[in-house]
């Protein structure tokens, strides 16, 4: 068994100036996070291979703003909604996947005391969002209850205060390198869940960092052990009922957030995966074009050279590929503003509503799961034997696209989505309000 040893703490250079404090508008931010994301593909593959944890990674984020993307609106600043942050997802997980991932976690952990705090006064910034932005944190963790019976998750004991959080749990994202964890504990002697803001720097937290992954190596998961640490009583975000019943429509829109941005991080797989083909097929056209010959061995008649780009076999490729992407991508576009439209309601948002945007995130998630694969798979077969698509050699790396798509969607249930789908559609029955979803 491993030790569980402290993380080091991040030692990244900020940015001089508040980059949080740019305004979020539609023409900064794209533009902001197209850098961003042409820096991080540059020496993707180098960076996969390498396998460290994403420190670095976390810096370039930071210094361009990107994780104070959706904290609340001040007077001198108007933020930006879940749209964007859709936008930004799937571009960055175009170049590098577990950039993606990580960023995904911390939008949806960001809007905690929103989704589990109670209602904030008219105009008031929550206060999660505040520091966030205020201390250009990064977000990790997780507040779901654990999906087995046997584990027991994490424990919160009274104290003078407070609590006293202790226990040991596995994260898929960013606790790594996070500047606080937002997690999901038990009181004791209760069946609610309260979620609470944690510094990993406290000496009681330990991290132990995964680093033996198939795919997503990059994303800073890792599993945290809690060692009698206390959780001042401002600390407490909110509150997860136990009972399925009491559970606020809005609230159960969190785990909704996160699968569909995990659908954009599977999204920007696929295509960063395409683009690349692309490429390497496009350069296969820089050499000598062979020309169609007779049975004899003589040239045909007034035939024209025939290269990669008029190879039939290779364009139907493409086409299908290209095809399977934009039928996803439609998809996930109607789950994300059906979403968007979900969170605007707020407390005022119904379960009908919450159940048609739950059967369009199962619908986005399914598709564009197999999508995914299917096209980092068939990728593969594409650029074998292509000039500079060889990863030992140093090349693009196109095994890194088709490990990303498999870990990003082993832990998706489709044919669990597909019957709730079927359910609803068939019989109108909503999908439990429970977390996880």
């Amino acid at each position: 068994m491993t030790t569980p040893r402290k993380s080091p703490r991040r030692t990244a250079i900020r940015a001089t100036s508040a980059p949080a404090d740019r305004p979020a508008d539609d023409a900064i931010w794209p533009r902001v996070t197209r850098e961003v994301a042409d820096d991080l593909a540059v020496d993707a593959p180098a960076r996969d291979r390498a396998g460290k944890a994403p420190f670095d990674e976390v810096a370039r984020l930071q210094e361009a703003g990107l994780p104070a993307l959706l904290t609340a609106p001040r007077a001198d600043r108007r933020g930006a909604d879940w749209r964007a942050a859709s936008a930004v997802v799937r571009e960055i997980s175009a170049a590098d996947s577990s950039v993606g991932e990580l960023l995904a976690h911390h939008y949806v952990l960001s809007w905690s005391s929103r989704f589990f705090g109670p209602a904030p006064d008219t105009g008031s910034v929550p206060a999660l969002d505040a520091r966030t932005a205020q201390e250009h944190w990064l977000l990790a963790g997780g507040v779901e209850p654990p999906r087995t019976g046997t584990d027991p998750g994490l424990t919160l004991t009274p104290a003078t205060g407070g609590w006293i959080l202790d226990g040991r749990r596995a994260f898929t994202s960013g606790v790594a390198v996070a500047d606080r964890l937002v997690v999901g504990a038990r009181p004791g002697g209760t069946g609610d869940w309260l979620v609470v803001l944690v510094d990993p720097a406290h000496p009681g937290v330990f991290t132990d960092p995964g680093t033996e992954r198939v795919g997503q190596r990059l994303s800073g998961a890792g599993t945290v052990t809690f060692d009698h640490v206390p959780i001042p009583a401002e600390h407490v975000l909110g509150l997860l009922p136990y009972d399925e019943h009491a559970v606020a429509p809005f609230a159960t829109l969190a785990p909704l957030a996160l699968r569909l941005l995990l659908v954009q991080v599977g999204l920007g797989i696929a295509e960063g995966a395409l683009a690349e083909a692309r490429d390497v097929s496009r350069a296969g056209q820089a050499g000598p074009v062979p020309v169609p010959l007779e049975r004899d061995g003589s040239s045909v008649a007034g035939a024209d050279p025939v290269g990669p780009g008029d190879d039939p076999y290779l364009l139907l490729a493409y086409g299908e590929l290209a095809t399977a992407a934009h039928a996803a991508s439609a998809v996930v576009e109607r789950a994300t503003d059906a979403l968007a439209r979900g969170l605007l309601a707020g407390p005022a948002l119904g379960p009908e509503e919450r159940a048609d945007i739950a059967v369009l995130v199962a619908a986005a998630e399914t598709l564009t799961g197999r999508a995914a694969v299917r096209i980092t798979t068939r990728v593969l077969e594409l650029v074998d034997g292509a000039e500079g698509a060889d990863a030992q050699g140093g090349g693009p790396g196109f095994d890194r696209f088709w490990r990303n798509a498999r870990a990003l969607t082993a832990p998706t249930q489709p044919a669990l989505r597909l019957r709730d789908i079927g359910d609803h559609y068939l019989n109108g029955t909503h999908a439990r309000l429970t977390l996880p979803a």
